[in-house]
C-alpha cells in the first residue's frame, strides 16, 4: 500500500476503525435486534479515556496527579485496550439499564438522546473543573507504543522505513481480526442464539425461560466494548480529540454500515463498513471534476454527500436485506408460484 502514498494507508486505517465500530454495533442491532442510535457515545468514551491517560492535560490541570506522575501520564497499550473495553462496556450497561422495557422506535430515540448527552457533556466539562477542555478538545496525545516500538516515529525493519501510519494500519487489522473471531464465536454460542431468539420474538424467548433483561444488558455491554477500543485507537491515531468527532451523524453512519452490509452477518457488515468509510474518499475524485464542470456552482462536499446518499438508496432498492445478507436458517424455501 506504501506506493500509493500515506494518504491511502490513512484512509484504510480509518476504514478499519469503522469496521471495528460496525462489528460492535452489529452485536446490538444485528444479533439482539436493539436499534441503538447512540453508539458513538462509546466511541467518544474510549477516545476521551485514552486522551486523558496519554496527554499532558490531566497533569497540567490537577496538582495531585502531577505530584503522583511527575513525568506525565504515558499509559501503555496493554493497559489501554482492556481499560477502554471495560469503561465503554460499563457505559453500555448503564445505557442499557433504563431502556430494557423499550423496543423499536422508542429505544432508538432514548439511545439517540444518550449519544447526544455524552457529546454535550464532553463539550461542557470545562467548568468548574477542567476535565475535557470543552470544545477546544484535547491535543498532544501520545502515539501508541508497543514495548520499544513507538508509532510516532518511523520503524527501521531490514533497512526499510515503516511509517507510523502503516504500523497503525497493521495494529488496527489485528484488532479487527480479533473482533471478527470474537463475533463469529459469539454468534454460534448459547448467548448468540439467545440474542437471535430475542430479535425474532422477545415474548416467545421469555416464555422459553431466557432471561431477556440480562441478555439485553450483555448485548449493550458487549457491543460497547468494541466502540471503546476503537475510540482509544482513534485518539492515538489522530493525536487530538474534540466533541465534533462524535456527532449524531457518526452514529447514523455506523448504523447505515450495518444495515447496508447485511444485519447480523459478519462478512456483510465488514463489507458495508469498508464501502461507507472509503466511499466518501473515493468520491472526492468524482465530486471535484463535477464541480469544475459546473464552474464551481456545486459544492464538492455537499455533492459527495448527495452521491453517497444516492448510492445507498440504489443499493437498498436493489438489495433490501443488505449487500451480503445472512443465509436464512430454518426457513422453508419459497415455493414457486404455479
Amino acid at each position: 500500500a506504501a506506493q500509493f502514498g500515506a494518504g491511502w494507508v490513512r484512509i484504510m486505517a480509518i476504514a478499519l476503525l469503522y469496521v471495528l465500530l460496525a462489528l460492535g454495533l452489529n452485536i446490538v442491532v444485528g444479533y439482539a435486534g436493539l436499534l441503538d442510535l447512540g453508539y458513538v457515545a462509546f466511541y467518544a468514551t474510549g477516545a476521551y479515556m485514552f486522551a486523558l491517560l496519554a496527554s499532558p492535560h490531566l497533569t497540567d490541570n490537577f496538582e495531585w496527579i502531577k505530584a503522583a506522575f511527575p513525568n506525565g501520564l504515558h499509559t501503555p497499550i496493554w493497559v489501554v485496550i482492556p481499560l477502554a473495553a471495560a469503561i465503554a462496556g460499563l457505559a453500555g450497561v448503564i445505557l442499557g439499564a433504563p431502556t430494557l422495557k423499550l423496543r423499536g422506535d422508542y429505544l432508538a430515540i432514548v439511545t439517540l438522546g444518550f449519544g447526544e448527552i455524552i457529546r454535550v457533556f464532553m463539550n461542557n466539562l470545562e467548568y468548574p473543573i477542567n476535565i475535557t477542555n470543552g470544545p477546544r478538545g484535547i491535543s498532544q496525545i501520545d502515539a501508541m507504543s508497543i514495548g520499544p516500538i513507538d508509532f510516532g516515529k518511523p520503524l527501521e525493519v531490514l533497512g526499510m522505513q515503516l511509517p507510523g501510519v502503516t504500523m497503525y494500519y497493521w495494529l488496527f487489522l489485528v484488532l479487527v481480526v480479533v473482533a471478527v473471531v470474537i463475533c463469529s464465536r459469539l454468534a454460534d454460542s448459547r448467548i448468540g442464539r439467545a440474542w437471535m431468539a430475542i430479535r425474532e420474538d422477545e415474548i416467545a424467548a421469555k416464555a422459553m425461560g431466557l432471561n431477556t433483561r440480562n441478555l439485553k444488558l450483555l448485548a449493550f455491554g458487549m457491543g460497547a466494548t468494541f466502540g471503546g477500543v476503537s475510540g482509544a485507537m482513534f485518539a492515538a491515531f489522530q493525536g487530538f480529540v474534540s466533541p465534533e468527532s462524535f456527532t449524531l451523524m457518526e452514529s447514523v453512519m455506523i448504523v447505515a454500515m450495518v444495515v447496508l452490509g447485511g444485519l447480523g452477518h459478519i462478512p456483510g457488515v465488514i463489507l458495508g463498513a469498508l464501502l461507507l468509510a472509503a466511499l466518501p474518499e473515493v468520491l472526492r475524485y468524482v465530486a471535484g471534476p463535477l464541480q469544475q464542470l459546473t464552474d464551481g456552482r456545486l459544492d464538492a462536499a455537499i455533492l459527495r454527500q448527495l452521491l453517497i446518499a444516492l448510492a445507498m438508496i440504489i443499493i437498498m432498492l436493489l438489495r433490501p436485506r443488505g449487500l451480503w445478507p445472512a443465509p436464512e436458517h430454518g426457513k422453508a424455501a419459497a415455493a414457486p408460484v404455479k
